[in-house]
Order: C-alpha cells, then structure tokens, then sequence
C-alpha cells in the first residue's frame, strides 16, 4: 500500500469511496482523512457551512456541483468517526449515474479512491477497533446466517479480545515476577513461589486450550459445510434438495436419470451455513454419453463433500441388500449419513415405525455410520435428519453469542503461543529464569498478533485486501 507508512503506522491523505452496494434507493459516498471538509466543501453546497461548530454531526440538506443534485451532508470530527479520522459522508439518490457522478466530482476535488478495507485500517491504526474487531467487520458482512452474525457482533464487541488480553496481564504478571528475580538475585523480597507461577500459567493454558477447541465451529459459521446429496438414480434426492430448501429448485419425476448435472445452492440448518449440492444418480451402467457426465461430475463433487447425506430408497430391495452402493472414494473425514427415504410407500405397519427413525449401521470399512428414515415427498423424518446433521458437524451443540469461535488465523496464533508457554513451564520448573521470560515474552508477541499489538504490516496487508472497497 503506497500511502499507508508501515514506519508512522497511520495514512496522511484523504481516501473516498462509495460505501453502499450500486442499484440502491440512497448511496453513500464516505470521504475521510485531514482533508475529508476542504474535498466535501468542494463537491458539496448548503445553506450552512460544514465547518461551523453547530454543524458537526448534524445531518444537513443541500446540492452536489454534479448535476445539481440533492443531496444530504453529515459531518464527523476526528476523533469521534468510524475511522477515527475527519470524515464527511454524503448521501445521494441510488442507481449507478448519481452516485458515479458524485464519486467522481469528489475523486477530482482532491480526494483519491480508497483500497480494499481502507476504512476500516484507518479504525484499526486509529484505536478505534483491534484487530481481531476489525476482522470481525468482514466476517459481519459476509456472514450466512444468523449464528454467523451473532459471533461476529459478538468478537465485534470484544469478546475475543478481552479473553486474549486476560491472558497477556497474566503472562506480563509472571514475567515481571521473574525478572526481578533475575535483576535483583541478592535482594530478600517477597516474591511468588515458583508453584505459584506455574498455578497462574496453568489458568493461561486452560484458556488458551479452551480457545483452541472452538476452532472447528468458527470455521463451519464463518465459511459454512459442503453438504452433498447423493444416491442412486431415482431415490429422492432432489426430492429432498427442494423439501430442504422449501421451494422446487430441481425438477422431481419418477424417471430414473433426470437430474443430469450438479446442482449448487446456499442455505442454513440449524443456523449453520451449507453450500448445498444434488447430484446426478450414481450408477455403473448407462449408455447415456450425457448421463455418464453426470455422474462423473456426481463422483467429483462426493470427493469434495465434508458432509454427505447418501440417500437410499427403502422400498427397493437391491438397495437394502446394499444402500452405499460406490462410495469406496469417500474420504475418510468426510461425515456419511444414510438417508433411507420413502417411508410415506411402506405399509402403514413398517411407515409407522420406520417415519423419522435414526441409529447407526455399519459400512463397508466397519465404520459405523448413522441413518436416518424419512419421506421427503411427505416432508416427514425432516428434523430428525437435521438433528443428525448437527450433531456430525458441531456435536449436537448450538451456538452461543457469548462464545468466540476463532478463526484459521487465530488458531495458528494461539497454537504458535500455547506451544511457547508449555517450554516456559518446563524450563520454571528447573528455575531457569532467564528461559522462562524468554518463552513468556513469545507467547505475549503470539497473542498479540490475534489483537493486533505485535501484528506486521504483512499481516495487516494480508487480513484487509480480503475487505471489500467501501469498508
């Protein structure tokens, strides 16, 4: 980034850009930096001035010189701004032309476009938000369900931060302890008994490791599960696409081989984000050419599942002799359940005990893979499937808005931290002080990366060019 000092650590111009998606009614055009009045003054006319006193965060109705348009003018004085910088934020009528227009005039009044995430560097570098805040903006934005949006707001309000600043007072706590130790060897001073320090970098750990163990939920809220619907030809499985998804999003007919391609579509189960697929029936013989297609593109995309539902027809007696049928390429950490559906064609003796039935049955390599019996056509068993598919994916657990999930990035931090603070146990415990603060300080410079302290300019390069522009 040109105009970001890495040296200074803060921006020395004035960046704009439209920070609302085009097609809209209203469009917002955030100009911010030392020089966001003198650009907004430029581009900008009303009946008061921006820069009187009594203006200052007071929204305020005049014109742009592009067009002579309307527009609204709301000023925000450093440092009391989402970026922590002078900021003005003008609001036009949406579409394309108005808000191109006035970007434009601003751009040539003196301001230039803002990067990738810009806005919210400057909130980061400005103290507004640490970095793991800041990542949470991103994750907020491109969340895909509502415990995807409850753990952002909750990392946005500084759930993970405080829990990683509990650990650094603690390690700083100890290390203080030792250095006195090592700067005044003769002195007779009260210091901590070397339990005692090992007892308080037992509560870090615990922490650290408690984190830890969130990383899996943090990844399936934030980038969501592959989950893909597979079986044989005619068993139901865009039967069960359109009844999980609520509407007819796959053409269903009692032809065997109709679908003939993947399928991809977004939901949530449970509050859990899914990139959901149907695929094409899966067999060994057909002398379709397009059909053979399919069901390569059916075998590939088995490949890349996290989570499968096999669905399997329970009235077909070749099936119940062999329900999994091809699925020696199934990866290993890939979650299979079986799906028996049809239940609403049974006899009322069997559909009675066989609707929403679940349990375990063993595949080919002994796993034991958990089933479920359903109709999707009567929408019966539904539940009891999604009860099942939570508990693969997050161990039957719902989320909470008080936990922090973290992210891939995190958890690298917190394993890097974790590890040093284990060799500064091992090393106290044989009172090599000098060992002990140096392991210390390298788990301090680890966590501080999660909250942005001990970040390099690398790292904040890397984590704001995933911003869109406009944030």
């Amino acid at each position: 980034m040109g105009i970001f000092s890495k040296k200074i650590n803060t921006f020395d111009d004035t960046a704009a850009s439209l920070c609302t998606a085009p097609g809209g009614a209203i469009s917002i055009i955030r100009i911010t930096g030392s020089g966001a009045l003198d650009v907004a003054e430029k581009v900008w006319k009303g009946k008061s001035s921006l820069r009187k006193k009594e203006n200052c965060r007071k929204v305020l109705l005049g014109k742009t010189i592009a067009g002579d348009e309307p527009c609204i003018a709301f000023y925000m004085k450093a440092p009391h701004s989402y970026t922590g910088d002078d900021t003005v934020e003008l609001q036009c009528h949406g579409g394309s032309i108005a808000p191109g227009r006035l970007l434009k005039a601003v751009l040539d009044a003196g301001a230039r476009q803002a990067e990738e995430g810009e806005f919210t560097r400057r909130a980061f570098l400005n103290g507004k938000l640490d970095l793991s805040q800041a990542e949470a903006v991103a994750d907020l934005i491109g969340a895909k369900s509502n415990a995807a949006a409850d753990l952002a707001l909750s990392q946005l309000s500084g759930m993970l931060r405080n829990k990683i600043h509990f650990c650094t007072e603690k390690l700083f706590h100890v290390i203080a302890e030792i250095e006195s130790r090592m700067d005044f060897p003769e002195e007779d001073l009260s210091w901590q008994s070397t339990e005692e320090l090992l007892d308080e970098l037992s509560v870090i750990r615990e922490k650290i490791e408690k984190l830890l163990a969130t990383r899996q939920r943090g990844t399936v809220l934030r980038e969501g599960v592959k989950l893909v619907i597979a079986g044989k030809p005619n068993s139901g499985k865009s039967s069960l696409l359109n009844t999980l998804l609520g509407y007819e999003r796959a053409i269903v007919t009692d032809i065997a081989g109709t679908t003939r391609d993947t399928l991809e579509e977004m939901a949530s189960f449970r509050n859990i984000p899914v990139r959901l697929s149907d695929t094409a029936g899966v067999r060994e013989n057909t002398d379709d050419t397009i059909e053979k297609m399919g069901i390569e593109r059916s075998r590939e995309t088995i490949r890349q599942a996290e989570v499968l539902f096999w669905v399997a027809d329970l009235t077909d007696p070749q099936t119940l002799e062999d329900p999994f049928f091809s699925l020696e390429e199934l990866p290993e950490n890939t979650s299979l359940i079986l799906v028996w559906n049809k239940t609403d064609l049974l006899v009322d003796k069997e559909t009675e005990k066989a609707k929403g039935e679940k349990g375990f049955t063993e595949f080919r390599d002994g796993r034991k893979v958990p089933y479920v019996c359903i109709s999707a056509k009567e929408d019966e068993g539904i539940e009891s499937l999604l009860d099942v598919f939570q508990e693969e994916v997050l161990a039957g657990k719902e989320f909470s808005s008080g936990e922090s999930a973290i992210s891939l990035r995190h958890e690298k931090e917190l394993e890097k931290a974790l590890q040093a603070l284990i060799q500064a146990q091992e090393v106290l415990q044989m009172e090599e002080w000098e060992l002990a603060a140096s392991s210390l300080r390298n788990a301090s410079d680890f966590l501080g990366c999660i909250t942005g302290e001990t970040a390099s300019a690398d790292i904040l390069d890397e984590i704001f060019s995933r911003f869109c522009i406009g944030k």
